[in-house]
């Protein structure tokens, strides 16, 4: 009996500890004190101990909890707060993936309605070709049924009599537009051919498809967004807000339907993409309805003589393009948001233009990148930014930064097309033609500032900009390549030495010259980021121009500059065919309305063409103009390696006062001659794959060259006993600088100085691909910049190994190039590359099975 009582009473000791701990890890808050505490997380979700006990002390209604409690109520907190956000992202990709699925199913739909229609018109073609063969009699009849099979399959709209100028005309055109659109962007109306490159998925784009055989060029479009329908139209409608190329849209009339809608007809004008073209303008009818189904469809097409409606505006400076049914079919989804159809069909006049500049006016994939694409972007862009989920450094709303990146290619576009009613006028040449030279002196220059050119130039009697441009067919040379080089390498290009026309013929000011600075001084560049479109597409920064002075009479003029630039489209694997390089002078601490004077490059792909001149050469547009459609063709050439063209449009714009413009004129057309003499050489030395790009003073077959090359072998097999190339034993020279430079892995070598740190000094093909540079900017690539920490700090323990034993092996790991791309390799090799006096000359590294990341 004792004894069961003891073990009763223990039992009872050991519950009584138990809940004693448990009370020490658990507690029951009542509301005040959750209210408290929830206060207390909105300030601090993780406060420190000290902060907690404060908490205990301050709020006496959390007196009887334990700091300790307290702060295991902090890491509850915390914890669901974490989850919560885990199931809100979960939630919204389920809702993103529901879309996207609906869509797929969609696009199945179609393209299965597609094959059954392709399958029928094979069956019939097949029946009608047996008949033909097996028949030797009149095939008139044949002729009819086969004329009258065309027309089912093309159908002419028949218009009743109507007055087109009337509401109820322009309402039956509305219709037409709508039933045609609809048709584009759910049916099979068009043969779509999805782009390469562009994957749906729940963070994609979207789905983007081109037109193939089809009048006019074509392109569509579809994806999701986090908006409500309404917003979504709203800002598709604002085609000037996210259009680059749209100049001036003017809704000249606006007529509400019956059913809620409205239509507008509206006159745009658009910007012509280089200098030799001439602009467009549409003259459209737009209609604004909804469907049964809660969509909304905004569609519109151009108003000809052949659809009826009121004559649009006359211009003399552009061509009258035409815009095919075309619009935006926006749909709700479950849970929010909108999944959009977009597609745009425009006939651009593609006769009105030389041959050579014909493949702008007529690729589905410009028309793609430059509005359909452009389009989703945006909207997608304006739906992260409301939501919060993109954050912009420097302080500025990204609507500022947006106002900015649309100033700019703004600015850059009238600078291009110089079009006579924003006041620019053409200066007489100088006996060449290759550089077109305007000016403008209007005092509306500035677009969007508060600053005009009277408060540039208040002395001698006021001044203006000047623009210099021109436009180059390049070969083999991708867009994307050319200016992300440009970008990275500006002092490949720049010509500094417009400082003495500064110095003589200008006052400084803050917009006076782009580069101007002193002679002889070596720059270096600083690139800022301002901001980045959710895909990283398009980028917005500052530049700072560092002069490093040379001599002590250079110091006066070392003054940092600053350039506002945006560029876009240099993503090699992203889908797009122009990129662009454009920069404005500014400030250090520049204003929102700062005035831009915009100036740059665009490169545009064109289409693969049979016939084409050399591919070392880089020709001048202008020329190839001038001597008609068969300049520049070679007979008897059949390669297509150099099928890839691109052309190139430079405009360059500077200020001057009025009793210097002649010297500002011919200072500029010797500067913009210079820049194109530079560009040529880049485009030819970064070519894929081009064995006569070398340039530089180690030219292939140069003593330098072929010395080098000889004691990087012979260093290799003195040092590691193993043969770097695979020669004859007659091998010459030549073969042998032949051999390095087209060897499989990066060789490169870097000076041997202790004092200083190391930099290249020569590289072979597979060297100068790997850092994406070329032999005149390698020399300004230090061994530091490219190797990482760790690789860094491998070759600093082996450095007296390679000194007293000649060479080292490096294990695998990561560099980067001088664009910033990340590279594998699987190996490092590294050698001491001696004379034939056996005195050191440099170090010699080779990469093996390197690639990009």
């Amino acid at each position: 009996m004792e004894m069961a009582l003891a073990m009763n009473n223990s039992r009872e000791a050991r519950q009584q500890q138990q809940a004693q701990m448990d009370a020490g890890k658990y507690a029951r808050y009542t509301p005040e004190q959750v209210e408290a505490l929830e206060r207390v997380y909105l300030e601090c979700p993780k406060p420190s101990s000290l902060r907690r006990q404060q908490l205990v002390r301050d709020c006496p209604i959390l007196s009887n909890i334990e700091p300790k409690q307290i702060k295991v109520w902090f890491q509850n907190r915390r914890c669901r707060e974490k989850q919560r956000k885990e199931s809100s992202r979960l939630q919204t990709v389920n809702r993103k993936l529901t879309s996207m699925n609906k869509l797929l199913m969609e696009e199945n739909d179609r393209l299965q309605k597609q094959v059954s229609q392709l399958v029928y018109e094979n069956g019939y073609m097949k029946h009608q070709l047996h008949t033909v063969s097996a028949t030797t009699t009149d095939t008139s009849c044949e002729s009819v049924v086969v004329s009258g099979q065309q027309q089912q399959h093309n159908p002419t709209p028949q218009h009743s009599s109507r007055d087109a100028n009337s509401p109820a005309g322009l309402l039956a055109i509305a219709d037409e537009t709508l039933a045609e659109f609809l048709s584009k962007a759910t049916g099979t109306s068009v043969d779509w051919v999805q782009m390469i490159g562009m994957k749906p998925g729940p963070d994609s784009i979207g789905i983007v498809a081109v037109s193939r055989n089809t009048s006019g060029v074509a392109a569509r479009a579809c994806g999701l967004v986090s908006l409500e329908p309404t917003k979504a139209a709203e800002i598709l409608k604002d085609r000037t807000s996210w259009y680059r190329d749209c100049r001036f849209l003017d809704i000249m009339s606006v007529i509400p339907t019956t059913n809620g809608g409205s239509i507008e007809l509206i006159y745009m004008q658009t910007y012509a993409p280089t200098t030799l073209a001439t602009a467009r303008d549409f003259w459209t009818l737009r209609y604004t309805s909804s469907l049964e189904d809660g969509s909304l469809v905004i569609c519109e097409r151009s108003l000809t003589s052949s659809t009826g409606g009121p004559s649009g505006p006359p211009s003399s400076a552009f061509v009258r393009a035409e815009m095919l049914p075309s619009g935006y079919l926006i749909r709700p989804c479950d849970g929010g948001g909108s999944m959009i159809h977009i597609v745009d069909h425009v006939d651009l006049d593609a006769w009105n233009v030389p041959e050579v500049l014909r493949p702008l006016y007529e690729s589905s994939k410009i028309l793609a990148q430059k509005i359909t694409i452009a389009a989703l972007r945006h909207i997608r862009q304006i739906a992260q930014e409301t939501n919060g989920e993109v954050q912009y450094s420097g302080g500025r709303q990204p609507a500022v930064l947006r106002a900015l990146s649309r100033r700019l290619c703004r600015g850059f576009n009238d600078a291009v097309n110089g079009f006579p009613d924003d006041g620019w006028s053409v200066l007489a040449n100088d006996g060449m033609e290759d550089v077109t030279i305007t000016i403008n002196s209007s005092q509306t220059k500035f677009v969007g500032s508060q600053y005009q050119l009277s408060t540039c130039f208040p002395t001698f009697g006021g001044g203006g900009v000047l623009c210099a441009k021109a436009s180059m067919l390049l070969q083999n040379v991708p867009p994307a390549l050319l200016v992300r080089f440009l970008r990275e390498h500006r002092s490949e290009w720049a010509d500094y030495s417009v400082d003495s026309y500064s110095a003589s013929s200008l006052k400084s000011g803050a917009f006076a010259i782009p580069f101007a600075r002193a002679a002889g001084l070596h720059t270096g560049q600083v690139i800022l980021p301002l901001a980045n479109t959710i895909e990283h597409e398009e980028c917005l920064e500052v530049v700072r121009i560092e002069p490093h002075p040379l001599a002590a009479e250079d110091i006066p003029y070392t003054r940092d500059m600053y350039l506002l630039q945006l560029c876009n489209g240099v993503d090699e694997n992203a889908v797009g065919a122009c990129a662009q390089l454009v920069f404005a002078p500014i400030d250090e601490s520049f204003a929102d309305d700062v005035p831009l004077l915009a100036s740059g490059f665009r490169v545009i792909s064109l289409d693969s063409k049979v016939d084409g001149p050399p591919p070392t050469r880089t020709l001048d547009l202008a020329s190839t103009l001038e001597v008609g459609n068969n300049a520049g063709r070679q007979t008897g050439v059949g390669s297509s390696a150099y099928n890839m063209r691109s052309v190139l449009t430079i405009a360059l714009q500077f200020t001057f006062e009025n009793h210097f413009r002649d010297s500002v004129a011919a200072m500029a057309r010797q500067y913009v001659r210079s820049v194109v003499g530079s560009v040529q050489r880049v485009a030819m030395a970064i070519a894929p794959g081009r064995l006569n790009s070398f340039a530089g003073p180690t030219l292939p077959g140069s003593p330098e060259a072929l010395t080098l090359a000889r004691w990087i072998c012979r260093s290799y097999r003195v040092h590691t006993g193993g043969e770097l190339l695979r020669l004859d034993p007659q091998a010459t020279g030549d073969s042998v600088l032949k051999q390095v430079w087209q060897h499989p892995d990066a060789i490169l070598c870097c000076s041997l100085k202790s004092n200083v740190s190391p930099v290249f000094t020569f590289g072979n093909q597979a060297g100068l691909d790997m850092l994406e540079t070329t032999f005149v900017a390698l020399q300004d690539i230090m061994l530091d910049k490219v190797l990482e920490e760790a690789g860094r700090k491998m070759l600093c323990s082996e450095f007296s190994k390679i000194m007293l034993q000649g060479f080292a092996y490096l294990p695998g790991g990561m560099c980067v190039s001088s664009m910033g791309r990340p590279i594998s390799y699987e190996q490092a090799v590294v050698w001491r590359v001696v004379k034939d006096d056996e005195a050191n000359h440099c170090l010699a590294m080779m990469f093996l099975n390197w690639t990009f990341v």
